[in-house]
């Protein structure tokens, strides 16, 4: 007797509302290809086998009665009941026939996308089930995938494949976990035009920062070959991020990135076999450069925008996604091939804020990429071997090449996570951020460094940079309640100088950025000294040169390296608190810091006081650092005109006198930054006595001043504050240097200018930020570590001068 159902369904009949149907994934591909196909976005065509004959193929073999009896029951956690469990059930699904009917259909939906690709036609093959892709759930990786199947014979065994893989080990497991009833969840399949990603690169989108939950990112990641690589987390990828609001606003520019190892890539296999991919060194060549140019960078991060939202109209409320992308390498076409809500990054509560500190530092054993900002200790396990999972202890820290799918139970009783491969978006980060644990991952040599039984402390808790120390390193954990914290009338700014915090700041109390330091991205993200890298040619030592040869290969100029470098990290921290103030402080290496970046000594004189010599104003108009000052000032322009962060101040430190300012204003406006025009603001620290007894005349030429108490106490009191010596007649509360910042917040109040703190005395002496309160001074700027205390503080003195909190 012939059949009335429908088994197959195009995704240009699907949408988001056939979850019950088509499973998560499938539903959304009809979403995406049925919606914004229209919008330019595309999806490779396809079809989904429903969930339906998933359940017809088990009810015509009378299959439910034997799956009851191998999974009732159950104990996940018996690893080994699981496993033999688990196997009895794939058999009774995979041994069930598939009715004619749905062979036929199935074989005539195949010939018809045939038709529209071409004979050559190869196609993936996708699980897609019913429970997948919800807001609470991701499912990600629990069921099978097969690429490059051709021929009818092998797409119906893929298919068979994919209905038996709903009990897979991994997915019963978190099913169990969530709460989901195994004979509730059904499978569907999607067959699609395979993405010829093999000959290029392909990766994940998500439409937020998924360490952070800064949702005005777009966060790129990406590989050569096909994308499993980085869906599973067995390669480092490449990272891009994008500026969503700047973006929109038609400023098309990359905001940060990073180059990944890509030291492997899937491609197809040759020859006969079910096995229709395998994995192959990635060539040298293409190790070192992006897989991605900035235009293709942009059109996915397009595409990411477009998506979330149009899910995020669909839901009512603000939906950030998790995408899927590959580059044919045939049309060199993008496409998107999978979209689906985030579940970890976007459901982080933002009434609260967590701050992670180490006590001490101690010996590193291996760095890599950090995944989620926190910190645990505990006892190695080193997993070479997948027969050896069944020897992990609950509480230790889980040492691994890379993670799979299937190691889900052992996971969740990890401390923490260490991989030697790996990207932010790979296995072991998704699960660790699920799991709310620690995971330095694409650590390369983590499994050799590490022994087994070493006690060890993993901290994600220093920016992007994670560390795995030796030993068990105490550390604290501050948690504040953010949802009744008042704002205080004095405004409150941050100091930060690491482009890698800026993110998770964001969510701290603040006013905006008061001070931005350049030189931490100078010597951690740049390495070679501006002049070097103007002017290469004047370096005698040949390794050296090649050195800096090797760290600007990818550029026409070493100088452009430079300005990509410098635009990049301070436009990481400008966006991060865009559109509030912040306020980019120009270099202030003193010499001696100066000559200990890569080809710094040809460029730097040796002095005996660095702390009162060549250093802040005076070296930009000279000679001897003309050229580089050239180049902090391209990249400033880069940032405010280019990449559209008009809310970036320039400061310029340590200027000595009247003619010393109007010097470096004109070199400035030669190089396109004329204070004023496209409303640059460009403020003066305030650290030199004479700042203090000219302030009328610094402030016709400037807009703001900026109080340094550290070099203003330094220059009253005549104390090296560099010589330990000395230090106990260091103290910025001394009476000289309290009335030289009364005279200076006068001064600038007479001179309608703004004037702001950005010392470290307000963060150490309670009483001294009191002092700054009672006489109105307009902003102190803080440490990331001390504003929420600085806060409470400053509003229980403001409270007693009669000055209620803002609205």
């Amino acid at each position: 007797m012939k059949s009335n159902h429908t088994f197959v369904r195009w995704f240009s009949e699907l949408s988001i509302a056939d979850v019950p149907l088509v499973g998560g994934k499938n539903a959304s591909l009809g979403e995406m290809y049925h919606e914004l196909t229209a919008q330019g976005i595309r999806v490779p065509n396809g079809f989904a086998i429903t969930a339906e004959a998933y359940r017809h193929v088990l009810d015509q073999a009378d299959a439910w009665p034997r799956l009851h009896a191998a999974l009732d029951g159950l104990n996940v956690k018996d690893v080994d009941d699981l496993a033999h469990r688990a196997q009895l059930a794939r058999e009774i699904v995979y041994e069930a026939p598939f009715p004619p009917t749905l062979v036929d259909q199935i074989s005539a939906a195949y010939e018809q996308l045939k038709t529209e690709y071409g004979e050559q036609l190869t196609v993936a093959v996708r699980s897609s089930a019913t429970a997948e892709d919800l807001p609470t759930a991701s499912f990600a990786g629990q069921h099978e995938t097969y690429l490059n199947i051709t021929g009818k014979a092998r797409l119906m065994e893929s298919v068979r494949r994919c209905f038996a893989s709903l009990f897979k080990d991994r997915a019963i497991s978190y099913r169990e976990e969530n709460g989901f009833d195994h004979f509730k969840v059904f499978l569907s399949v999607g067959v699609m035009k395979m993405v010829r990603s093999d000959l290029a690169s392909s990766g994940v989108i998500f439409s937020l920062d998924t360490e952070s939950g800064f949702r005005d990112v777009v966060f790129i990641t990406g590989a050569y070959g096909l994308g499993e690589n980085v869906v599973q987390g067995t390669v480092d990828p490449d990272e891009f991020h994008v500026f969503k609001p700047t973006l929109r606003l038609g400023h098309r520019t990359v905001l940060r990135r990073s180059l990944g190892g890509k030291k492997i890539k899937m491609v197809y296999s040759r020859g006969a076999g079910r096995e229709t991919t395998h994995n192959v060194p990635t060539p040298k060549e293409e190790q070192g450069r992006f897989c991605l140019n900035d235009d293709e960078v942009l059109l996915l991060a397009d595409a990411a925008i477009q998506i979330e939202d149009h899910y995020s109209a669909k839901a009512g409320h603000p939906m950030p996604m998790d995408i899927e992308w590959a580059k044919d390498g045939i049309d060199g076409q993008l496409y998107m091939v999978q979209a689906r809500p985030e579940t970890v990054a976007s459901q982080k509560s933002l009434s609260s804020f967590d701050e992670y500190k180490l006590e001490k530092k101690g010996e590193v054993l291996v760095r890599g990429r950090a995944v989620g900002g926190k910190l645990a200790s505990g006892k190695a396990r080193v997993i070479t071997d997948v027969a050896h999972l069944n020897q992990f202890q609950a509480g230790e820290v889980l040492i691994a090449d890379t993670t799979m799918p299937d190691w889900g139970t052992v996971m969740k009783m990890a401390a923490a996570i260490v991989t030697n491969r790996g990207g932010r978006t790979c296995h072991a980060a998704i699960v660790a951020r699920e799991l709310g644990i620690p995971a330095v991952v694409g650590c390369d040599n983590a499994t050799a460094s590490i022994r087994t039984g070493d006690e060890v402390t993993v901290s994600c808790a220093e920016g992007d940079l994670g560390h795995v120390y030796a030993g068990r390193i105490p550390f604290q954990k501050i948690s504040t309640d953010l949802s009744s914290l008042r704002k205080p009338q004095t405004h409150l700014m941050l100091n930060i100088g690491n482009p890698d915090i800026a993110f998770k700041s964001t969510f701290l109390p603040n006013d905006g950025i008061g001070l931005a330091r350049m030189e931490f991205i100078v010597a951690d993200h740049i390495k070679a000294h501006p002049m070097a890298l103007a002017h290469p040619e004047k370096i005698p030592d040949q390794k050296v040169r090649e050195s800096i040869e090797k760290l600007t290969h990818l550029f026409e100029q070493p100088a452009d390296y430079f300005v990509q470098q410098l635009s990049e990290g301070v436009g990481t921290i400008a966006a991060a608190f865009y559109p509030k103030p912040v306020i980019v402080r120009m270099s202030d290496f003193k010499t001696n810091e100066y000559a200990s970046l890569l080809g710094g000594k040809w460029f730097e004189p040796e002095e005996e006081n660095p702390m009162l010599g060549f250093r802040g104003a005076s070296r930009y108009t000279h000679p001897a650092y003309a050229d580089g000052f050239a180049l902090e000032c391209r990249a400033m322009k880069r940032v405010r005109e280019e990449m559209g962060l008009s809310n970036v101040k320039l400061m310029i430190p340590f200027c000595r006198r009247i003619q010393e300012a109007e010097r470096v204003l004109d070199a400035m406006e030669k190089y396109g930054l004329k204070r004023g025009v496209d409303g640059l603001e460009i403020y003066v620290m305030c650290e030199i006595p004479n700042n203090v007894i000219q302030i009328d005349a610094f402030a016709k030429l400037f807009d703001g001043f900026s109080i340094g108490s550290n070099d203003l106490t330094q220059l009253v009191l005549g104390v090296d504050r560099d010589s330990e010596i000395v230090s106990f007649d260091f103290d910025e509360r001394d009476l000289g240097v309290t009335e030289l910042i009364r005279q200076t917040i006068e001064g600038g109040q007479r001179n309608h200018r703004h004037v702001g703190i950005c010392g470290q005395a307000p963060s150490d002496y309670p009483e001294f930020a009191e002092y700054l309160v009672k006489i109105g001074i307009d902003s102190i700027s803080l440490n990331p570590d001390t504003i929420i205390k600085t806060t409470q503080h400053i509003l229980a003195v403001e409270q007693q001068l009669g000055r209620p909190p803002r609205e």
